[in-house]
């Protein structure tokens, strides 16, 4: 997908005196590359995203925007690269909720989400959801907690603290019933196990079965968002299913870049950031994957990772969650 040929946008006209990075003479970026952390491996929807949004960013920068794939300790080493990073506009991060999560979930991290990062935007948000096999006899999700309350049920996650897990322990909560989850390492394995009858049901993030509920081998019990989702439109939201008091949660992926990054170098970025997400090209591709393009300032992204935090580390205590 990312050797697609984007189409070019046009130079942002900021003066390159205001765009002179830390350390260097020559005007931001025409120094060298801009290096494209991913702290994940690639193939995933994280890697996906930072790889079509790198062709726009290229053209509308006139710098080489290079993807660069740090995996490590459920994305922390490449977040704390990033974090001590020299703050010169030329290393940036494709970050995503986990940049929230991970705090509270591991005994150490070497970063602070809120304090070593200066967000540029959001990029993209993708709603979980709880999946069932199509001949499951729940029909709803007041099906499955009626289940839960006379048999076990099972309900594999993509791994302990994924936001898919983060929000089936909030319905769990909300519902008083007590299901087993079962981490997995990546949502592929527990979906082939759901589909094969080893698991009553899945918490997922829609992208990787958005076309096995489309094409009716799973039923989806309810979305994460506020809204339901146009690919997929049967499926209710949360308070849709019924269960009050636990506001929506979506995940998201977005630009970062260390702390103290000069103010017009995140602004400049912002800009080519959000043209770059309402390119058609990418606009249908991500479409295509249940993945909704944001237009958001660096200041609202802020606001989120400020948010998340507290939200998710909160859960986490109350649940004792630990990293797998």
């Amino acid at each position: 997908m990312h050797r697609r040929a984007l189409v070019g946008l046009p130079a942002i006209l900021i003066p390159a005196v205001a765009l002179t990075a830390v350390g260097q003479d020559a005007p931001w970026p025409a120094a060298r590359p801009i290096r494209f952390i991913v702290p994940v491996t690639p193939g995933g929807s994280q890697d996906i995203v930072a790889r079509l949004l790198a062709r726009p960013l290229s053209e509308t920068l006139g710098q080489s925007v290079l993807v660069e794939n740090m995996p490590g300790a459920g994305s922390n080493v490449g977040y704390e690269y990033v974090a001590r990073a020299r703050p010169d506009g030329y290393t940036l991060l494709a970050g995503s909720d986990s940049l929230s999560i991970n705090p509270g979930l591991y005994p150490r991290v070497g970063y602070d989400p809120v304090s070593d990062f200066a967000p540029v935007a959001r990029t993209v948000r993708v709603p979980q959801i709880i999946v069932v096999r199509a001949d499951s006899p729940a029909q709803d999700l007041a099906g499955l907690v009626a289940m839960a309350r006379t048999q076990p049920v099972s309900v594999g996650t993509a791994g302990n603290g994924m936001l898919a897990h983060l929000v089936a322990e909030q319905v769990q909560a909300a519902t008083g019933v007590n299901w087993t989850f079962v981490p997995y390492r990546g949502g592929a394995p527990a979906v082939n196990d759901l589909l094969a009858g080893v698991l009553q049901c899945v918490a997922i993030n829609v992208t990787p079965v958005a076309d096995l509920v489309r094409s009716g081998r799973l039923r989806g019990l309810f979305v994460s968002s506020a809204e339901r989702l146009a690919i997929l439109p049967n499926v209710p939201t949360l308070a849709e299913a019924g269960v009050v008091g636990v506001p929506p949660a979506v995940g998201w992926q977005g630009v970062l870049a260390p702390a103290a990054t000069n103010a017009a170098i995140v602004a400049r970025l912002n800009t080519a950031t959000r043209q770059a997400m309402q390119l058609p090209e990418v606009t249908e591709r991500l479409a295509s994957f249940g993945i909704e393009p944001l237009n958001e300032s660096p200041e609202a992204m802020a606001s989120v990772i400020r948010t998340d935090a507290t939200r998710w580390a909160e859960v986490i205590r109350r649940a004792g969650i630990r990293a797998d």
